[in-house]
C-alpha cells in the first residue's frame, strides 16, 4: 500500500463510524482506533526496516455529539454504546424533566455489542434535563441527563 492509498484509508475511516479497523494484507499492516474524538492512526509497515506512524487526525464530530458543557450534577454514561430512554420504541420512558430518581432506579439503556444495558442511578435527584435522544450513540463519561442531587 502507498501513502496516497493509506491517507485515502484513514480519511474514509474518520468518516466512518466504526471505531477501530484492522488491516493485515501480506507483510503490510494498518491498526486504526478512534478515541473521543480524535482518530488515532499508528501505522506500522511490516517491512524488514522501517515503522511508519501517521499524524494524529482529528475526527469529524457533529454538533449533535458535542456535549453543550454543563453545570451541576449530571448522570454519565459508564461506556460506549447506543442511548434509549425508554425499553421499547412503544412503552414510556423510564423517566421525564421533573421526576424524582432514586439510587438504583433505571433511567435508561445502554446498547453495547447487541447486549441492552441498563443504567441506574447512583444517587436519589430530581431529573432537570434529558441531554440525549434515543438512538443516539454516546461515548464513555458524556452527561446523559442534567439533575439536582437530593
Amino acid at each position: 500500500m502507498d501513502m496516497k492509498q493509506i491517507k485515502t484509508l484513514v480519511q474514509e475511516f474518520d468518516a466512518s463510524t466504526l471505531s477501530k479497523l484492522k488491516i493485515t494484507l501480506d507483510s503490510f499492516s494498518i491498526e486504526l482506533e478512534k478515541n473521543v474524538g480524535v482518530v488515532q492512526a499508528p501505522i506500522m509497515m511490516a517491512a524488514p526496516v522501517a515503522t511508519v506512524s501517521a499524524p494524529v487526525v482529528a475526527a469529524a464530530v457533529s454538533a449533535e455529539s458535542v456535549s453543550a458543557p454543563i453545570s451541576g450534577d449530571a448522570i454519565l454514561s459508564p461506556m460506549v454504546g447506543t442511548f434509549y430512554s425508554s425499553p421499547s420504541p412503544d412503552s414510556a420512558a423510564f423517566v421525564k424533566v421533573g421526576d424524582r430518581v432514586k439510587k438504583g432506579q433505571v433511567v435508561a439503556i445502554l446498547e453495547a455489542m447487541k447486549i441492552m444495558n441498563e443504567l441506574e442511578a447512583e444517587f436519589d435527584c430530581e431529573i432537570l434535563e434529558i441531554l440525549k435522544s434515543d438512538g443516539q450513540a454516546v461515548e464513555y463519561d458524556m452527561p446523559l441527563y442534567a439533575v439536582k442531587k437530593l
